[in-house]
């Protein structure tokens, strides 16, 4: 399948499936769509209603795919002063090449913030590995459907591609591994606001929220798992 890099509306990159005609991100903004729906509404939603301010906080991405949501995260992580231990999933890692490409080591006004962008996609797979102080990474190369974890995380980020393209990752078996993995009062963000997803992720007992979406979308949706 062709994959291209391609630059999107915030001068970010992302990767394009030609055929598919999906992106890894929005191609309204690659970097903003991941602050914005991760970042606003799904990291520093936890960090302001989370209890014990002491512990690292736990997320799960589903899709680490080019490591931006990752990025960001690490830059959050510095800027709010928290601990995160960040586990991100992917069946198929980008390759060298399309890293080097993507350019996100020059993203952010933070210099010692770009450096880490090569680190975070050569460090090893398969074992937590501290990246800074504040963020430790691990990444797990499998299937979603493979992912055992019950209330093991605070926030997971569900960034898969869309249900026009993979039907089969929005359904109520994934979104019951989801709900499964998620603490009580656990959160899980998605840039997605279709209808099917918001009455799937019910059907499962999420409780779930219809945010104001990033540029590009009307809407996005916030699930939480409540006690």
């Amino acid at each position: 399948m062709e994959r291209k890099i391609i630059t999107t509306a915030d001068g970010s990159k992302t990767i394009q499936l030609v055929e598919l005609d999906e992106q890894y991100h929005s191609l309204h903004g690659a970097l903003q769509e991941s602050q914005y729906v991760f970042i606003k509404q799904g990291l520093q939603h936890v960090i302001k209603t989370r209890q014990n301010t002491a512990e690292p906080i736990l997320i799960l991405e589903i899709g680490f795919g080019t490591g931006l949501n990752a990025m960001t995260t690490l830059v959050e992580a510095k800027k709010s002063q928290i601990s995160i231990n960040y586990v991100g999933v992917e069946a198929y890692p980008i390759s060298k090449e399309e890293v080097l490409a993507l350019n996100y080591n020059s993203l952010f006004q933070d210099g010692s913030i770009n450096l880490l962008y090569e680190s975070i996609h050569s460090s090893s797979w398969e074992k937590p590995i501290e990246i800074t102080p504040y963020f430790t990474l691990e990444k797990q190369k499998k299937h979603f459907h493979e992912i055992v974890g019950t209330q093991a995380y605070d926030l997971i980020y569900f960034d898969a591609f869309g249900p026009r393209v993979q039907p089969e990752l929005w359904t109520e078996s994934m979104f019951k591994i989801m709900f499964d993995s998620l603490k009580n009062e656990g959160v899980l963000v998605t840039y997605s606001a279709k209808g099917s997803v918001r009455r799937t992720m019910q059907a499962v007992d999420f409780l779930v929220e219809k945010l104001p979406g990033p540029p590009g979308k009307r809407e996005m949706l916030r699930a939480r798992r409540g006690s």
